[in-house]
């Protein structure tokens, strides 16, 4: 349909990261030479585990938590199911009525959390959705409205993946935690507080203590480490049930043989971040700053979508009157440059983002630009100059 340009220029880093060299010279041992089960005992295995256990310690070591508080898993959304469905089921277990919980969450969240707290609301439980301004900043006020005594699971993102808006997670810790001090002495649960950090951790502190959750989601693709693992941090205190059953690996709440190579890469990928975090956001930020300020300048009726301050250094989503977002993607691949309109994990959907509707923009038409360690000021004047090209501006 279009000639394919030859240089191409990534602009979808909330999707997916490549591995930094760092990252995967740290996993390569752990492919072909020291490729032991961790649950052996023999010198192989050893070795296996000392890897499992020191990326354990260096992962636990940045978010200030204990090390038996850290659980590997084979995603952020698998973090996110383990989080939602652990809590409920150990409650169940319990023998709690799903028809007497309540629980609470945001309209812009990740499918991995929407589509779980849809499919426990309709086995009886009781759910808000707390709305967003047009920022794209939740609404703290309801959220006070609607905690009752009830509230046993919250869960708030840290960063939208579509609009890049940072939320109040500090204040919404606060929230819960004066919520839960009102019932000292009464039996009661307490209300648990999640929220997924995957598109955090290359731009943001995620010290636990700070932060004031009780369990936390982190995704190894979207920092520059590899595929297929995550991290579900939880609380010590916080109980769960086990997603995965038939083995007693990772405390016994996530059964089968961890892999070492990719935990290992994990751990070494949120090493690299933490240290790179204050010089490359200030390098993106700069970048991002510019590249809003010519889209709006330039493209008559086009509109940041979410809060300029309050959003990741890398994170530029605009709508723009008129046009067939799909169809300028196409043409802006064509033009060597990989955008995207919504969540990878939305598919193919013909449904406009959610998140965007959720900001009260009528207009839809969304596109989302993506910085990363690759991005470069000549990109981001390319891309703005093939934008206003694909849509006859």
């Amino acid at each position: 349909m279009f000639k394919i340009r030859k240089t191409r220029i990534f602009m979808d880093y909330a999707t997916s990261t490549p591995i930094r060299k760092e990252v995967l010279k740290a996993m390569q041992p752990y492919w072909i030479e020291k490729y032991g089960n961790p649950g052996t005992i023999h010198q192989f295995g050893v070795e296996a585990k000392k890897a499992l256990d020191d990326s354990r310690k260096k992962i636990s070591q940045i978010l200030k938590c204990h090390s038996d508080e850290i659980i590997f898993t084979a995603s952020g959304t698998e973090s996110n199911s383990m989080a939602i469905f652990g809590v409920i089921e150990k409650l169940a277990e319990k023998g709690a009525d799903l028809n007497k919980l309540h629980m609470i969450t945001t309209v812009m969240e990740h499918p991995s959390i929407l589509e779980w707290f849809a499919r426990y609301e309709k086995k009886g439980v009781r759910v808000n959705y707390i709305g967003i301004d047009e920022e794209g900043i939740i609404d703290l006020k309801e959220l006070r409205k609607v905690l009752c005594p009830e509230t046993f699971f919250v869960s708030v993102m840290y960063v939208n993946n579509e609009i890049g808006t940072i939320q109040p997670i500090t204040k919404i810790a606060h929230i819960i935690k004066d919520h839960n001090k009102k019932f000292t002495g009464v039996k009661r649960l307490p209300t648990i507080f999640h929220t997924d950090a995957s598109q955090a951790p290359l731009y943001l502190p995620l010290d636990i203590h700070s932060l004031g959750v009780d369990m936390l989601t982190i995704d190894g693709q979207k920092i520059y480490g590899p595929k297929g693992v995550g991290v579900l941090f939880k609380k010590r205190e916080v109980e769960i049930s086990p997603l995965v059953v038939g083995g007693s690996q990772e405390g016994g709440l996530r059964a089968g043989t961890e892999n070492i190579p990719l935990i290992v890469g994990l751990a070494k990928a949120l090493e690299l971040a933490n240290e790179d975090r204050e010089k490359e956001s200030a390098r993106l930020t700069k970048i991002r700053n510019g590249f809003i300020d010519r889209v709006l300048k330039e493209i008559s009726g086009s509109v940041l979508n979410g809060s300029r301050e309050k959003r990741l250094p890398n994170s530029v989503n605009v709508s723009i009157p008129n046009i067939d977002t799909e169809f300028t993607i196409i043409k802006l691949d064509s033009k060597g440059i990989a955008c995207s309109s919504k969540s990878a994990c939305m598919g193919k959907s013909k449904k406009d983002s959610y998140v965007v509707e959720a900001l009260g923009n009528n207009m839809g038409n969304s596109l989302r630009f993506t910085l990363g360690r690759s991005t470069s000021k000549k990109d981001v004047d390319y891309v703005v100059d093939m934008i206003k090209r694909s849509i006859g501006k």
